[in-house]
């Protein structure tokens, strides 16, 4: 990945800022598990539609946490600020919640998205979209408790989808 601008001093210490903010993050389940649970459901939309499969990035997944971390105080579904990467939020009532969980509510999104005419129907289906985006290639993704007791979940997309007028596939 490139950045427009060169991090000669400051790139070494927002690594070592974000390592440790991310070491003191506590994890939530079996990481191995829940990355599987991650990756199955977005491979599995995206085989529906015969698009190639997303790997795992642990950078987005960094990026994910360090957010996720971020909405720990009020779980409000808000986006991240910036548009590097693409990416898809989620919240849940209660601490029940699995990765499962919300790619599953994303991947619904697939019965309101008409690829005929690239729309949706009445609601927002771009959780979806982002899923299956044809030149989307990696994911990452973080789950957490927020102080309230409920589930926060992101997924960050490389390179991000949802261009308007293209189609995701």
């Amino acid at each position: 990945m490139t950045f427009p601008y060169t991090f000669s001093y400051t790139l070494p210490l927002l690594i070592t800022f974000l390592l440790a903010f991310i070491n003191k993050a506590h994890s939530v389940g079996n990481r191995t598990e829940v990355i599987e649970q991650f990756i199955d459901g977005h491979n599995a939309a995206r085989r529906a539609v015969g698009v190639p499969p997303l790997v795992w990035e642990p950078m987005l997944a960094r990026y994910a946490r360090v957010y996720s971390n971020e909405r720990r105080s009020d779980c409000k579904l808000v986006h991240s600020p910036g548009y590097t990467f693409g990416e898809n939020i989620f919240w849940g009532q209660g601490r029940h919640w699995s990765a499962k969980d919300a790619v599953d509510a994303w991947v619904a999104e697939r019965k309101i998205y008409h690829h005929g005419n690239n729309t949706c129907s009445g609601e927002d289906c771009s959780h979806y979209t982002q899923i299956v985006w044809r030149t989307t290639e990696r994911v990452g993704c973080a789950k957490i408790i927020c102080d309230s007791g409920d589930t926060f979940i992101t997924c960050e997309y490389y390179p991000p989808g949802n261009y308007v007028g293209a189609r995701p596939y």
